[in-house]
């Protein structure tokens, strides 16, 4: 059986904003589109972005999280270290505005992970992770 993969289809206000944005500084690369929405590869998913004139993201609201406002609904990925840390790298050097800079949260304790929360063009919140351990995933 090959690995799950999962299919996530969002708004966004400006496709050619959507397309610069994953495409050129998350690195995804563009599959089928059409007038209206495009979809893309993130690290072997399926992102797809509807254009929803006036969309713009939106938070229900924040949630309290080792510190710092999460928002909610957010997005992302759980990426290999070297992949998380090549990302943050890359969105620091393309001047990405941070929701939550990169960083190590629940430092010393079950669940120990890098994360990182970030905006698309659209207002979508993204976070992205990475864990030294993949077993701590669901640690308690």
């Amino acid at each position: 059986m090959s690995r799950p993969r999962f299919h996530l289809a969002f708004p966004v206000d400006d496709l050619e904003a959507a397309r610069s944005f994953y495409g050129e500084i998350l690195g995804c690369e563009e599959g089928r589109s059409d007038r209206d929405w495009v979809d893309f590869n993130l690290f072997g998913h399926q992102l797809v972005a509807h254009r929803v004139r006036g969309s713009g993201g939106s938070d229900a609201g924040h949630n309290p999280v080792d510190g710092h406002e999460v928002p909610v609904p957010h997005f992302g990925l759980i990426l290999a270290p070297q992949d998380f840390h090549d990302l943050a790298d890359r969105l620091q050097a393309s001047g990405v505005e941070f929701v939550i800079p990169p960083q190590v949260r629940f430092q010393g304790l079950p669940g120990e992970q890098h994360t990182m929360f970030f905006r698309d063009p659209s207002g979508n919140a993204l976070e992205f992770k990475a864990f030294a351990d993949e077993s701590s995933i669901f640690a308690r």
